[in-house]
């Protein structure tokens, strides 16, 4: 049996593992329960080709414009190009660790505090690519309350679970 360290310190089970968890408890489950199990796994398989594709397209656009068309990687334009697209696919990754976990039995569907994580990460590329010179005040000061609420929330979130005892 061999098991992996998370990110979180937790002890993470290897595909086949959870394959045969699944195999093991899918007569306990109910009708809807292997329904939403059923839905997760086809969800994971697709967001995971979609990461695929996405970091394909990832390396030809760094590529394209670093080696072919010799471009400086510190260029704003250049810069905002990759890291968005960087950022996108980390956004997608943590998408699909979330769907992993439910998958592994840890945590049901709807997670909030993951849900504002992402929605975070969103955020944080939105201001990654934007071209502040083009945009105007009243979009950016949006921007930045709606990061101020989102890591309010959060916040507040991480701060009963803290007193609960989870984490």
């Amino acid at each position: 049996m061999v098991k992996t360290a998370g990110e979180t310190g937790k002890i993470l089970e290897e595909p086949r593992e959870i394959m045969g968890d699944t195999r093991r408890y899918w007569s306990l489950m109910s009708f809807y329960e292997r329904f939403e199990h059923a839905v997760a796994l086809v969800l994971t398989g697709l967001i995971a080709a979609i990461i695929l594709i996405a970091l394909w397209r990832l390396m030809g656009s760094v590529w394209t414009l670093i080696v072919i068309q010799s471009r400086d990687p510190l260029d704003h334009a250049v810069f905002q190009t990759v890291f968005g697209n960087i950022m996108t696919l980390l956004i997608a990754m943590e998408f699909k660790h979330s769907i992993l976990r439910v998958i592994e039995r840890k945590e049901r569907i709807i997670q909030v505090k993951t849900v504002l994580l992402i929605a975070l990460l969103a955020l944080a590329r939105k201001f990654i690519i934007l071209d502040i010179s083009a945009i105007s005040a009243s979009l950016l000061a949006a921007l930045a309350l709606s990061s101020l609420a989102l890591g309010s929330v959060y916040w507040l979130l991480q701060e009963r679970d803290d007193r609960r005892g989870s984490f």
